[in-house]
């Protein structure tokens, strides 16, 4: 098969010759794998328009071309910045590596939303990078618009977490015509996306927590998913062979159903120290693609290449059947993952995701 074929045969609900395969990293992860590999790069695809050369060297089933606010996160090199949005960043130093972490909100104060101005998605230029990777590639992989940091996550960037969390309990019609204002962006964004003929448009807002929702489900389904149906009719009205997958870190299982219902198809990362992969295969496995389930948290950077070897076969044993599974990492390879784990997950989704599984 081909890398296109294996990913919309898995999405499709169907068993293709193996389980597809994914990853995204840190770009100091990035640089690292391709040191390892011998390629003197720094076109590294850590939330660029058009991406660099792991994905392909990696054999990747799709390429992700990345836009809008997620984009601002590694931006620039320089300690401070601040992005289109007027979001002030800077780079903080760890042990393991370096981020960048949002340090100004321009719309902390803001009484009325007509008092900012939206960044222009509909501006041509912005795609260029999206169409290289069709151009170039779309025959033989898979291609993603990936949108995320959608609407809740930059709500938060914009005005402060602590704010709009206030927002949407003391003073409902401020926050209703906020999340309106912010709408626009990724309508304008999703509307060519999909017009250009990705496969798969991603968008996502990280709702979860370890353990719990960072939102409460009532909060979720009054702000968030009517938005979110709005888009996906949209999108499916485009294009109904479009697939639509939505990201969100931790544990978001009360709102699983909701999201089906609106016509989700993919959800990610499916993070397994928050949420059992295995219920949510059972539980909606007939409607949705699992794409993530790979545990980062310890498993990874922690673990042996066994230890590696042995998660990637749980995942492929207990939500691979039927199709519906996309292995990967449930976030970002961080630069303390060792060389030996990253090879070890790729190794092992590909000998041992093969279909029929367990031969």
């Amino acid at each position: 098969m081909t890398h296109k074929e294996r990913l919309l045969t898995t999405i499709n609900h169907e068993e293709p010759d193996r389980v597809p395969i994914c990853a995204w990293y840190t770009p100091e992860a990035e640089r690292k794998m391709l040191r390892h590999l011998g390629v003197d790069s720094e076109r590294t695809e850590t939330y660029k328009d058009a991406g660099g050369p792991l994905p392909i060297l990696m054999e990747h089933d799709f390429l992700i071309s990345w836009m809008g606010p997620c984009t601002s996160y590694y931006l620039r090199p320089d300690k401070e910045y601040t992005d289109e949005w007027g979001i002030g960043w800077k780079w903080f130093d760890h042990p393991t590596g370096a981020y960048t972490e949002m340090v100004r909100h321009p719309l902390a104060t803001i009484k009325d939303p007509a008092e900012f101005e939206m960044p222009d998605f509909s501006r041509e230029d912005r795609y260029h990078g999206l169409r290289r990777l069709l151009a170039e590639y779309g025959d033989e992989y898979g291609i993603m618009g990936g949108l995320a940091c959608t609407l809740f996550e930059l709500a938060w960037y914009l005005r402060g977490l602590e704010q709009v969390l206030m927002d949407v309990v003391t003073e409902k019609d401020f926050a209703h015509a906020y999340f309106d204002k912010l709408l626009s962006w990724i309508e304008a964004a999703g509307r060519k996306v999909v017009a250009c003929g990705v496969d798969i448009i991603w968008i996502g807002d990280d709702v979860g927590m370890q353990n719990r929702m960072l939102v409460s489900p009532e909060i979720f389904r009054e702000f968030l998913k009517p938005r979110y149906a709005r888009l996906f009719s949209e999108w499916k009205r485009m294009n109904p062979n479009v697939k639509i997958a939505f990201h969100s870190d931790g544990y978001l299982y009360p709102v699983i159903a909701d999201l089906v219902e609106i016509g989700l198809d993919i959800l990610n990362p499916v993070q397994p120290k928050s949420m059992d992969p295995a219920r949510v295969k059972r539980d909606f496995g007939d409607r949705l693609t699992l794409w993530g389930t790979i545990d980062i948290q310890e498993v990874l950077p922690f673990g042996t290449a066994e230890d590696v070897a042995e998660e990637v076969k749980l995942r492929v044993r207990t939500a691979g059947a039927g199709g519906g599974l996309i292995l990967a990492p449930a976030h970002n390879i961080q630069p303390e993952v060792p060389i030996e784990n990253i090879l070890a997950f790729y190794r092992t989704a590909k000998e041992f995701g093969r279909y029929p599984l367990g031969r």
